[in-house]
């Protein structure tokens, strides 16, 4: 899968607040997101993100 900065993608779990859609705010190594409910910003490895995406809304490209 192929992610831009401004991406909003939906994770298989939820995070605590109830969302589960995140916006993508840095792209490499690391992915850094943050959710679109409560505003919680989250760093992840790539390997992590691209595990727990199940699909991307809203494509920058």
């Amino acid at each position: 899968m192929n992610f831009s900065v401004g991406d909003v993608v939906v994770t298989k779990k939820n995070h605590p607040c109830g969302g589960n859609e995140w916006e993508v705010l840095r792209v490499g190594a690391d992915f850094k997101v943050k959710c679109v409910k409560c505003g919680r910003v989250v760093m992840l490895t790539r390997v992590k993100f691209e595990k727990s995406v199940r699909t991307i809304l809203n494509n920058q490209n």
